[in-house]
């Protein structure tokens, strides 16, 4: 049998293709034009003596050879990032790094609570925040350039990334509106939303797809003013009184104090799940543990 000796560096191109889907998204990752990784494939499939990949119109695809490779691959180089993460917190006075990714579609005050755990732990942490639509992070993610996501919907099972799903928690939604118009239409809620001025989180928000069943439910129509991927900006038109915005019940007080609106009422019939997305099954960082235990602990009672 011949002795076949790997390129390391030819198989971490590789494995950075096939976790990105493309070569042009693991050239950019990697910091190397297209061409040169285009080139170590080469190589490596001379090495193996085999095709790796196939087309499929535009996609590559793994051949069968590819998934066995890419398994050995994929084990390799993660057990070689976490031994990495498990040196680096045990170097004496050195400080513990996780790298999370919030969707775009969180609420920042959420956000914040479910994350100020790691602030308060007994050991130093660093806390690197990236915020980017969902199916960016997850990119991220697959290459291990992020801990966990944090996002208001588990990773569709389609993609063709390993990650787990971690439930935090559900909560209601609250509606929320200057004093004014918080007084004017408490009384008859929900049905003194009909007609009423709404401000709605963007199309790629579950939250907005909830709502506008629950309004067809409750046969109201409020009057769409404005879209928002960023919930941050929503609740800035809402404090100006540009209309009635939502948030999770779970940090109702949080939106009082910050914004300085009132709440017009709540309900449970419409909730937001949100979850932890990480690279393993059984979470090991002691920031993601910290995290994940706090929120169902204490937030999300």
């Amino acid at each position: 049998m011949q002795n076949l000796k790997l390129n390391l560096k030819h198989l971490r191109y590789f494995w950075s293709v096939a976790s990105h889907g493309s070569i042009a998204r693991a050239a950019d990752s990697l910091f190397v034009t297209p061409q040169t990784i285009s080139g170590q494939l080469r190589e490596l499939e001379e090495q193996v003596g085999a095709k790796l990949f196939q087309r499929d119109g535009r996609q590559l695809v793994m051949t069968e050879t590819g998934r066995m490779v890419f398994s050995y691959a994929d084990e390799m180089f993660r057990l070689g990032l976490e031994l990495q993460d498990v040196l680096a917190g045990h170097t004496p006075g050195s400080s513990i790094t996780v790298k999370v990714g919030v969707a775009q579609v969180v609420p920042k005050l959420l956000a914040y609570r479910v994350l100020e755990p790691v602030l308060s732990m007994a050991e130093p942490v660093r806390l690197v925040c990236q915020e980017a639509p969902l199916v960016d992070l997850l990119a991220d993610l697959s290459v291990h350039k992020l801990d966990l996501v944090l996002a208001d919907s588990p990773v569709n099972p389609a993609l063709n990334i390993r990650a787990y799903n971690h439930s935090l928690g559900e909560s209601g939604v609250t509606f929320f509106g200057t004093r004014d118009k918080a007084e004017a239409l408490r009384d008859g809620f929900p049905g003194s939303l009909n007609g009423e001025n709404m401000l709605m989180p963007g199309s790629g928000s579950a939250l907005q797809r909830a709502l506008e069943s629950w309004f067809e439910r409750r046969k109201i129509e409020p009057v769409v003013v404005a879209e928002f991927d960023d919930r941050a900006l929503l609740k800035a038109f809402g404090e100006r009184g540009a209309g009635v915005f939502t948030s999770p019940t779970a940090v109702e007080q949080d939106v009082v104090e910050k914004y300085g609106v009132e709440v017009i009422g709540r309900t449970d019939e419409v909730s937001e799940r949100f979850y932890v997305i990480s690279p393993e099954r059984r979470i090991k960082h002691p920031a993601v543990t910290a995290i994940t235990e706090t929120a169902r602990r204490q937030l999300f009672t």
